[in-house]
């Protein structure tokens, strides 16, 4: 399952270049030129992380970075930028990114700092989410283990668990759990949404999952 990133970068060949290498990763990359769109796309889907440029249209991406952050926004976030001074620094950590990378960069350093960081996003530098006594999420396999037994999980299911484990404690959505479990040309069903959660909660338990009546769901993690 890929990881879906954001990246607001307003010169054309350089996003698509960075989009090209990190697809060829296997990561989906959705991209913005303005901030504007960057924002828009944010309050649309789920990002397991953002690439974001600082000199963008409309707002500059320490601004944005500060609003998302002052919004409750806490999805990792990369500067990619030419500026260069101490304070330059100073402001895009008080803004609340987590890493920044100065230009020009290889797109190997990048690679490195995105892979810590969507490991950091699950709690751990190795693949296993602990998620009580007797479960675990496996993030490199994809798959969920009871008793040191894997799960048998469709596809969808397994999306739905991971979003939730990346988000603990947070309501999500429904909108966000269908732009994130299901793929562009499907047409999301509240039916079986409901019936996933039912698995979810059966392998994790009754009160793992808390109903947020008319907005969604929230993954309760103690």
């Amino acid at each position: 399952m890929q990881s879906k990133i954001l990246l607001l970068e307003d010169d054309i060949n350089l996003s698509d270049t960075i989009k090209q290498f990190l697809t060829h990763l296997q990561y989906e990359v959705i991209q913005a030129y303005d901030a504007l769109a960057a924002e828009e796309y944010l309050y649309e889907s789920h990002f397991d992380l953002m690439l974001l440029d600082i000199k963008v249209p409309y707002q500059n991406g320490i601004d944005l970075l500060f609003k998302l952050r002052s919004q409750g926004n806490d999805t990792p976030a990369i500067f990619i930028t030419s500026l260069h001074t101490v304070s330059d620094v100073t402001r895009a950590f008080d803004a609340g990114c987590d890493d920044y990378i100065r230009k020009p960069f290889s797109l190997k350093e990048l690679q490195v700092r995105i892979a810590s960081l969507l490991k950091r996003r699950y709690g751990s530098y190795d693949t296993k989410i602990e998620i009580n006594d007797r479960d675990y999420f496996d993030t490199k396999e994809l798959s969920l283990y009871h008793d040191r037994e894997k799960v048998k999980l469709k596809t969808k299911e397994i999306k739905l668990l991971k979003l939730f484990l990346s988000h603990p404690n947070e309501t999500i959505s429904k909108a966000t759990i269908y732009e994130t479990v299901w793929d562009y040309d499907e047409t999301p069903n509240e039916g079986s949404l409901r019936t996933y959660i039912k698995v979810l909660r059966s392998h994790l338990g009754k009160q793992s999952i808390e109903t947020v009546k008319n907005i969604g769901y929230r993954y309760v993690k103690e």
